[in-house]
């Protein structure tokens, strides 16, 4: 990308292309320290590390964070891809803001969904019908499972919360969504419900407030008496 391309907005409104580099190699730092803790391989990062990091990051030029986020990357990439199968099956990792540490399939899977998101900020700049990565898709609904308490924004919608019958496409999923006190994938429901018919990439993009009108493909509906496309779209504000 060029110097101009670099300081461009991205999907994410306050951020520009290089900012979300940024923010993406900051987090690829901080999780390689944080896997290395919990290998034995380094002390376990302490407290005002995050910060300390996202400051260094935060004070390089737009064409140094763009650099500097692909080493930093692929340093994780790395550290995942060389782990034993021991390691994989049991090791624990604290990333300090889970109420217990978590395994290595999840570490990985959260990293995933992260990356895959801010690519489509970047994507998406350039490009109003980009889609997240196909090949990633099929492995970001259970870290959507662990996320969408603390995404979902509940009681945003009138009337009764109901139970959404979601079913998508690329790959096909049945689900059920609770707008309920608290928003949570659940089982689909067994009685008639509001379905809300979606590829499997743009559920969760809306999820993750980034479903615009704009960047909403053709044929996703949502039959059934209950809320709106636009009353999901206000219960998933983004983040």
């Amino acid at each position: 990308m060029t110097p101009q391309d670099l300081t461009s907005r991205s999907a994410a409104s306050e951020w520009t292309i290089a900012d979300v580099l940024s923010h993406l190699g900051s987090g690829a730092e901080i999780m390689l320290a944080t896997l290395d803790g919990a290998l034995g391989a380094a002390a376990v990062p302490g407290p005002g590390f995050r910060e300390s990091v996202w400051d260094r990051w935060n004070a390089l030029a737009p064409q140094e964070q763009a650099g500097a986020f692909v080493g930093s990357n692929e340093a994780l990439v790395s550290r995942f891809e060389g782990l034993d199968p021991s390691q994989r099956e049991h090791l624990r990792v604290d990333l300090g803001f889970l109420p217990a540490p978590i395994d290595v399939l999840t570490t990985a899977s959260l990293r995933l969904n992260e990356f895959t998101l801010h690519s489509w900020d970047i994507a998406v700049a350039s490009d109003p019908s980009a889609t997240l990565a196909p090949e990633a898709v099929e492995f970001l609904f259970e870290p959507l499972r662990m996320l969408i308490g603390w995404i979902g924004q509940p009681g945003r919608i009138g009337g009764v919360p109901p139970v959404l019958d979601v079913r998508t496409t690329d790959p096909e999923r049945r689900i059920g969504l609770d707008l309920g006190e608290t928003v949570q994938i659940v089982p689909p429901p067994a009685d008639p419900a509001p379905t809300l018919a979606i590829p499997a990439e743009a559920f969760l993009r809306l999820t993750a407030g980034r479903l615009a009108p704009e960047h909403t493909p053709p044929g996703v509906s949502l039959d059934g008496d209950g809320p709106t496309l636009d009353d999901l779209r206000t219960t998933f504000p983004g983040f």
